[in-house]
């Protein structure tokens, strides 16, 4: 791939779906950078953000916490592939879908959800199932929900891959190995299908995660 000028650093764990997102926009527009695997809080992580969340981004004297405004520098700065729509209601579609990913889509899925099995993997324990039953109907209500944002046009926006399905995807491909989400997912004929196909674009092939840092 090819870049320009300084490299293009990021640092956080490359399971965590804001990260992947991020590289997924490296991708997408051909940009060389280096994934330093750290976890949240790490001393170069603090360095950066100020509540130490993943990722981060340093390419030369710029530095950036918070994925949206990474891929919005990304966006700027190299604007080949683009990932935003041009058009002022598309951008505010695609915004919109990242608010709501981000606020409570995430939460839904991720943090009340599929983390509690990667705590227990990591912990070498059993998954709580009582916390996991009392995630699964928010999960399902947000499965529901984006099987209907996807149906029309196979893209969260418009008739292109935008950004938001960057996030979407990444936060997506885990669901798949867990049990309640994978019934779930089975029931979404339209969002099943979103994945499949996007599942299978070059930038998303190379930013499988890779284990854990020690």
């Amino acid at each position: 791939m090819t870049g320009s000028g300084a490299p293009i650093e990021i640092y956080g764990i490359s399971a965590s779906n804001f990260v992947r997102a991020v590289r997924i926009v490296c991708e997408e527009k051909q940009l060389a950078y280096t994934l330093h695997q750290v976890f949240p809080h790490a001393p170069e992580v603090t360095a950066i953000h100020p509540f130490g969340k993943i990722p981060v981004m340093r390419h030369g004297d710029v530095e950036l916490g918070e994925s949206k405004a990474i891929a919005t520098y990304l966006e700027r700065t190299f604007p080949q592939a683009p990932l935003f729509p041009a058009d002022t209601r598309g951008l505010a579609q695609m915004e919109q879908w990242f608010s709501l990913i981000n606020t409570v889509i995430d939460r839904a899925l991720i943090r009340e959800y599929a983390l509690e099995y990667v705590f227990a993997r990591l912990e070498k324990r059993e998954p709580n199932q009582i916390r996991i039953d009392a995630a699964v109907p928010a999960m399902q209500k947000q499965i529901e929900l984006l099987e209907g944002a996807v149906a029309d046009t196979g893209h969260l926006v418009g008739n292109n891959f935008t950004f938001a399905d960057a996030i979407l995807l990444a936060s997506l491909a885990p669901l798949y190995h867990l049990p309640e989400s994978a019934a779930a997912l089975a029931d979404a004929p339209n969002l099943r299908a979103y994945f499949t196909r996007h599942s299978e674009r070059p930038s998303f092939v190379a930013t499988t995660p890779d284990s854990l840092p020690s």
